[in-house]
């Protein structure tokens, strides 16, 4: 089992950037599919990205398109995620989250991963 513990988060203005980062203990971070998720207000969890064990990345999907990078660093144990041209639609707590095994396709779900951080707080100002 994975500790995860996100951090990056904060209070940014529209087409800005921002970098979140994911911080791994208790386990290998190599051994985990990560990815990332949030929950905009009034809504459901959403998926965000994935990466894989070696660095395959589905961080083209939805409404992120072309907007955000999932990345890895398996000697840092740490995930990272990249977001630029950032919409106020793109305020929400964001999560990290892992699993050992995955199956089936995006957009995955919550229930897919069984380990998740905190959470850490983006807010985009129009």
């Amino acid at each position: 089992q994975v500790h995860l513990v996100e951090s990056g988060g904060g209070l940014v203005q529209a087409g800005n950037s921002l970098k979140l980062s994911c911080a791994a203990s208790g386990g290998p971070l190599s051994d985990y599919i990560m990815a990332w998720f949030r929950q905009p207000p009034g809504k459901e969890r959403e998926w965000v990205a994935l990466i894989s064990w070696r660095g395959d990345t589905t961080d083209d999907w939805g409404s992120v398109k072309g907007r955000f990078t999932i990345s890895r660093d398996n000697a840092k144990n740490a995930v990272y995620l990249q977001m630029n041209s950032l919409k106020p639609e793109d305020t929400a707590p964001y999560y990290c989250a892992g699993t050992r095994q995955l199956a089936g396709a995006p957009p995955f779900r919550e229930v897919d991963f069984g380990s998740w951080g905190q959470g850490t707080q983006v807010t985009v100002s129009a």
